[in-house]
């Protein structure tokens, strides 16, 4: 029998299993919960929000990845912070923000706002377009994601002055880890799964950013990765 759960991602690319932050945080959550889900490519255009991932629960839709979440805790009963009290539940929430507030628009700015990655990664989404119209749909892309980086904060800094406050981020990050197997301690919870996201994006090796290069300084930041990896997605390739 089918699961009513269907997960709708971009799908793998740029050395990751998921495009997404977003998709790879709202994947993990639902391999946390045992829950059974299918996945299927989608466009941003078929979700509720105009914004990957979202959720079919048996044709109930669901977008943002915190709203799944959300979702699959109250209609399948599970606590994906089980044994977190009050005050470690709120600092793992503020972990979350730094994460996705932060450190996921550094990934978008040195994705698209970069030239020569845009060129590698985004640029080819439109190669099976008609030939006459992909410079003009990469432009209208470049021009919706620099309007966005521009709200977000990071396309209005300078290129040093993006590195310069990731790393900031990710130092915050790397003390709040420190010597232990994940964030919270010596279980993975929720804010593992968006943590796992932005750190994979970060330090994947498709892309050569100056960002990825102040991650690698971070030894522990760097296992944590990979120990997420090797437990969600061990078949992925992954060094």
């Amino acid at each position: 029998m089918s699961s009513p759960l269907v997960l709708f991602c971009a799908g793998p690319g740029f050395g990751l299993p998921e495009i997404s932050p977003f998709a790879v945080k709202a994947e993990v959550q639902l391999k946390m919960a045992g829950l059974a889900y299918a996945k299927q490519q989608a466009t941003p255009d078929a979700s509720p929000k105009g914004q990957l991932p979202f959720l079919s629960d048996d044709g109930v839709l669901v977008a943002d990845s915190t709203f799944i979440r959300r979702h699959i805790e109250k209609t399948r009963k599970v606590d994906l912070d089980a044994g977190l009290d009050a005050r470690e539940r709120a600092w793992a929430w503020t972990l979350e923000r730094l994460l996705e507030n932060h450190l996921n628009p550094v990934i978008g700015y040195t994705r698209f706002l970069l030239p020569e990655n845009f060129a590698k990664g985004a640029a080819h989404w439109f190669d099976a377009a008609p030939e006459a119209m992909r410079d003009g749909l990469r432009q209208q892309l470049l021009e919706a994601v620099t309007a966005s980086m521009r709200a977000l904060g990071p396309a209005r800094h300078a290129p040093d002055e993006v590195v310069e406050l990731g790393d900031q981020s990710l130092d915050a990050l790397s003390q709040a880890l420190g010597d232990k197997p994940y964030l919270m301690g010596d279980r993975p919870v929720a804010v593992d799964a968006t943590a796992f996201g932005t750190i994979s994006g970060l330090l994947t090796p498709f892309f050569d950013t100056e960002i990825r290069r102040r991650a690698l300084r971070y030894p522990n930041l760097v296992g944590y990765a990979a120990r997420l990896m090797k437990r969600y997605y061990p078949d992925h390739p992954w060094s």
